[in-house]
């Protein structure tokens, strides 16, 4: 070997490998933690876009009742008394009637809280009976709340509010509210 190659010697090979290898575990004992928070994090923005979309497909519903492009009969939004259920109607059609029957073509829907699962029944005509439908999975969501207010507001149209509280059931201390208003242009 010629005096004027040079390389690694054993020793300086030996001690990188111990460097390495020392870096390599710590990396190794990082990557669960980062992994688990990873997860929790897209658990917790599934849940945020789940109670949104499920605010924002009610408060589409609220915003559109009243709407009648005749003489339409009856009150165009129903609102119990506590709140948790609502029920809306406008002229889908645009035949100048709010119909009821069929169900599957009924221009009146309902949304309601019902053992903390959000449920729709189109063609409601009171918030209690069967047949309303699940619109959010509890198994893997529970709502704790869910509220709608009209505010009345003079010489404007009126001022209709949606909360929706749930909590994903695998952290249940991780909790998402969303509060939502719509103006009811047609009430």
């Amino acid at each position: 070997m010629s005096v004027n190659e040079r390389g690694f010697s054993l020793l300086e090979v030996l001690i990188a490998m111990a460097i390495s290898s020392i870096l390599l575990l710590s990396a190794a004992r990082f990557l669960p933690a980062l992994q688990r928070e990873i997860l929790r994090n897209t658990s917790q923005l599934a849940l945020e876009d789940e109670i949104w979309q499920r605010v924002y497909t009610v408060a589409k519903h609220l915003q559109r009742a009243g709407y009648c492009r005749g003489n339409c009969g009856g009150e165009a939004l129903v609102i119990s008394a506590k709140g948790d259920c609502v029920i809306a109607r406008w002229d889908a059609n645009s035949n100048g009637v709010w119909e009821s029957s069929p169900a599957k073509e009924s221009d009146v829907i309902g949304f309601r809280l019902q053992d903390k699962v959000l449920e729709t029944l189109r063609g409601a005509t009171d918030c209690n009976g069967k047949g309303w439908e699940k619109m959010t999975d509890p198994a893997t969501i529970q709502i704790e709340a869910f509220q709608v207010e009209r505010l009345n507001i003079s010489g404007y149209s009126p001022l209709i509010t949606l909360r929706l509280r749930g909590v994903n059931n695998v952290e249940p201390h991780k909790v998402i509210e969303a509060v939502y208003s719509v103006t009811g242009f047609n009430l």
